[in-house]
């Protein structure tokens, strides 16, 4: 059995996991305890700064990453399957985030929220539009990068957008920590997916 195949049904159980403690309320203790940790970082300029890294995974945000993201692959790079690969990652994520809101019907958190926002809480739009759209750039950048520590700069970067964009969100108080985690979750499943289909893909076309 692949590795990748281990990992995606351990991520999965761990989805289900978090499901399953959220909708028991046997998570509402970790998740205040983070909120009010996170939430006593509140400064004028920390505000601002989370409220960019917000709308860094909003749809606009997200989107205009998205195309710049395309063109470069396209034209700079070169890449043509990869293309479909990137649209596919990133367009399935939103798609799954839309069902899965729509399945759980979390409300928001109304604890001490620094921005307004609607819609259903878990998992958080935001960490998985972030999560789909680094994860698919560091695959797909990685082979172009040849240094150790170009591929670590790489790795790191994409991880810190990933982990900013879902603490903002707990931080403006909009999500529940646990949201983000689910977020991060179902977005990796996704991922990890779309990477074993154009891996076979991929194959076939060789032969």
């Amino acid at each position: 059995m692949r590795r990748s195949y281990v990992w995606l049904g351990l991520v999965i159980i761990l989805f289900a996991c978090v499901c399953a403690l959220t909708f028991t309320d046997h998570i509402t203790g970790f998740d205040q305890n983070v909120i009010a940790a996170v939430q006593g970082w509140e400064t004028p300029g920390l505000t601002r700064l989370m409220e960019g890294f917000s709308w860094i995974g909003s749809t606009i945000g997200a989107t205009l990453i998205s195309a710049v993201a395309f063109l470069f692959l396209a034209f700079v790079l070169g890449h043509r399957k990869e293309l479909i690969f990137f649209v596919a990652v990133v367009g399935g994520s939103a798609l799954l985030n839309k069902v899965l809101k729509n399945t759980f019907h979390r409300e928001r958190p109304n604890l001490h929220r620094l921005v307004e926002e609607t819609g259903y809480s878990f998992p958080s739009g935001h960490s998985m539009a972030a999560f789909a759209l680094y994860g698919a750039l560091i695959y797909l950048l990685w082979r172009h990068v040849r240094s150790g520590a170009g591929k670590i700069v790489l790795v790191v970067i994409g991880s810190l957008l990933i982990l900013c964009i879902g603490l903002s969100r707990i931080y403006l108080g909009v999500h529940y920590p646990s949201d983000v985690i689910g977020g991060y979750l179902a977005s990796s499943v996704w991922l990890g997916l779309m990477i074993e289909f154009f891996r076979k893909w991929n194959q076939r076309l060789i032969k």
